[in-house]
């Protein structure tokens, strides 16, 4: 189902918005995959992961309250849907579904 696709960058985005709940907001979010994948994480692709993946419908988000910490700027925190939880189930069931097709023989090797 097309509708539910997701790419391996907004699948991690969206489990790192679950694994985050009540706390992801942009810079939660980068620097946990960061820290949990050892891998770099530009500002501009998880904005517009975040912002496809509301349109999609997959993500809400609300503001949080000013902080003088950061200058009275609000955060904007980040919950996952119904719709991006079904996202998630359709990619984890395509997954073990494909994981299971593979027959024992493909992961039989020489030792050199």
């Amino acid at each position: 189902m097309k509708k539910f696709q997701l790419g391996e960058f907004e699948e991690i985005v969206l489990l790192t918005v679950g694994v985050l709940f009540g706390e992801a907001y942009g810079v939660s979010i980068k620097e946990d995959i960061e820290k949990r994948l050892n891998r770099k994480v530009s500002v501009g692709a998880l904005q517009s992961a975040l912002r496809r993946m509301e349109k999609k419908g997959f993500l809400v988000s609300e503001f949080g309250e000013a902080t003088s910490e950061r200058g009275g700027k609000r955060k904007r925190y980040f919950k996952i849907t119904a719709l991006g939880k079904k996202a998630l189930e359709y990619n984890i069931q395509t997954r073990m579904d494909l994981w299971k097709q593979i027959p024992d023989v493909a992961f039989e090797f020489k030792i050199c």
